[in-house]
């Protein structure tokens, strides 16, 4: 084969990729994919012997490197190149100041110029870093680690946009990526699979303290999602650092700015809501990106994933930053330390475009993160105990375009009235436009926010576990019944595992990347089982089971 991929939830008949990413990616962005995480572990292996934390702008770039390579963040050979060769300047340093020589144990040994990257490609597709076992279960662990870090290395990219940091973090991924080069047992690398998902509830907990002390606690927020007069910029992604300097460098221009799938709770931050020209969200989710792009009319910033193959109709007013990329696409520079970044290209274009084509009308309600939701806790602890809340379903996770997500809307629709949908993520897209009503105005379906804010729904549990009095958080009436597609949701997941959730159900498909010895260990000690059929899904549920 010519490359494997199998860290998404739509990987080719959920057994992996072997000749193209159904994402788009091709073999060559696949191979230096592996290479940049192949020299990953060369830093982390030299840094353990240096018996000294890593330098953090060290940290910070393995975090950006594992983010990179995330399911559609980044399709441009040449930004992968460039990492790689900054991160053999990172090794080589590293080894000189704990005196290493070359060795092949320590990934040492691989060097890359003009002159070799042929040679130093082939090695790539060969050192895959979950391919160092012929032992399944044992590879399985490895993905599991790697893809959870992935999720939480965006977080914590985030977070450092917004001046936050976890030098924790960076040590476990020194950690984590020096063990997945290295042949371990079966119990080291299950200790480090739940060591990852102690970690991701750090980022979260992370990208959530940088956010709210930036920006506001979220608030109850109706979006519009009707278009105005103005020309305007759409921007799409995750990164609220970009959305704050996108809004001040457009005030004032006429140019009106609307949020796109996982930018929409942007709107909920109360420091952006005081932009008059910060109009609400168009579109839905990611996966619709190709006609909602070509109908906006104005420029898209994509900070980071998920990307979709570019149309010609948009191809040219389409812009990348931070760790997004794709060939061909205008890539704004990141800021300077201290600085900001320059969209003055993407005004001045807007600024000869018409207007965004209206596809829809009408608002959608969010801004339920924790500090929103614990100021109502009476009167949701009220339903509760008069018996009008009987049950609390989080649907969490991401949105794909597999018809079989289809599975979500349903059980949305199917669920009785005295239940609260708990939601994060562009899963939401599959039902926060239904009328599903409200209960004694607590709307049936309470937005979070971003994937990342999974964080917010795991601390309103562990509130209302305080409130009620219980022993074990399961005891709730809480079900969990969530959407996954990329390495993101692999990081919340590996969260909620360590924050002791259990009866976890997951979907559209288990993760190709878990063997069934792996997957038996999930069942039986997280009782972790494959979304069913909705009907018996949404019986059981309800009975808590």
């Amino acid at each position: 084969m010519s490359m494997f991929c199998y860290q998404c939830q739509e990987t080719a008949k959920n057994t992996g990729c072997s000749i193209k990413g159904v994402c788009g990616k091709d073999e060559d962005v696949s191979n230096l994919m592996d290479l940049l995480m192949y020299v990953l572990e060369g830093i982390a292996l030299c840094s353990e012997k240096t018996n000294l934390p890593i330098d953090r702008k060290d940290g910070v770039f393995m975090m950006q490197s594992l983010f990179v390579t995330i399911t559609n963040a980044n399709f441009d050979e040449k930004r992968i190149k460039t990492l790689i060769h900054q991160g053999l300047e990172i090794r080589d340093a590293i080894k000189k100041k704990a005196g290493i020589e070359d060795s092949d144990d320590l990934h040492g040994s691989i060097t890359w110029n003009a002159d070799n990257e042929e040679a130093a490609l082939e090695k790539a597709s060969k050192v895959s870093p979950i391919s160092y076992s012929d032992n399944e279960d044992l590879r399985s662990l490895k993905a599991l680690t790697l893809y959870g870090l992935k999720g939480a290395a965006a977080y914590t990219d985030h977070a450092a946009a917004l001046g936050f940091y976890n030098d924790e973090i960076f040590a476990f991924a020194v950690k984590a990526m020096a063990a997945i080069a290295k042949d371990l047992s079966a119990d080291e690398l299950t200790a480090l699979v739940l060591e990852t998902g102690e970690v991701s509830v750090k980022a979260m907990a992370l990208l959530d303290e940088a956010n709210t002390k930036t920006y506001g606690n979220p608030e109850i927020t109706k979006v519009n999602i009707g278009v105005g007069k103005n020309p305007g910029i759409l921007i799409s992604g995750h990164d609220l650092k970009d959305m704050e300097e996108l809004l001040k460098q457009t005030e004032g221009t006429g140019v009106d700015i609307y949020t796109h799938s996982e930018m929409l709770p942007a709107n909920y931050y109360p420091e952006f809501k005081k932009y008059s020209h910060f109009v609400g969200n168009y579109g839905s989710s990611w996966w619709n990106q190709s006609k909602e792009f070509e109908s906006f009319n104005g420029p898209i910033l994509m900070t980071t994933n998920c990307i979709t193959p570019l149309k010609d109709s948009y191809k040219d007013r389409f812009f990348t930053t931070g760790m997004a990329g794709y060939p061909g696409a205008k890539h704004l520079a990141n800021r300077t330390e201290g600085g900001t970044k320059d969209f003055s290209e993407i005004l001045e274009l807007a600024k000869t475009c018409p207007p965004p084509t209206e596809i829809e009308k009408g608002e959608i309600i969010g801004g339920f993160a924790h500090h929103q939701v614990l100021q109502l806790a009476d009167k949701v602890v009220g339903a509760i105990k008069a018996g009008k809340i009987k049950r609390f379903i989080v649907m969490a996770g991401c949105d794909g375009r597999h018809t079989s997500r289809n599975y979500f809307t349903e059980v949305a629709e199917k669920l009785p009235k005295d239940t609260v949908i708990l939601t994060a993520g562009c899963a939401k897209y599959r039902y926060n436009k239904l009328n599903l009503g409200d209960i004694d105005g607590i709307p049936r379906v309470l937005d979070a926010g971003q994937c990342n804010d999974s964080y917010s729904l795991a601390v309103i549990a562990l509130k209302l576990k305080e409130v009620f009095e219980l022993d074990d958080i399961n005891k709730l009436p809480l079900s969990f019944d969530i959407a996954w597609y990329e390495q993101k949701a692999v990081c919340v997941l590996l969260a909620l595992l360590h924050l002791g959730f259990k009866g976890i159900r997951l979907g559209p498909t288990l993760p190709a990347f878990v063997s069934p010895g792996v997957a038996k260990v999930l069942v039986d000690a997280f009782d972790i089982k494959p979304i069913g059929a909705v009907e018996e899904d949404v019986k059981a549920m309800m009975s808590g089971v």
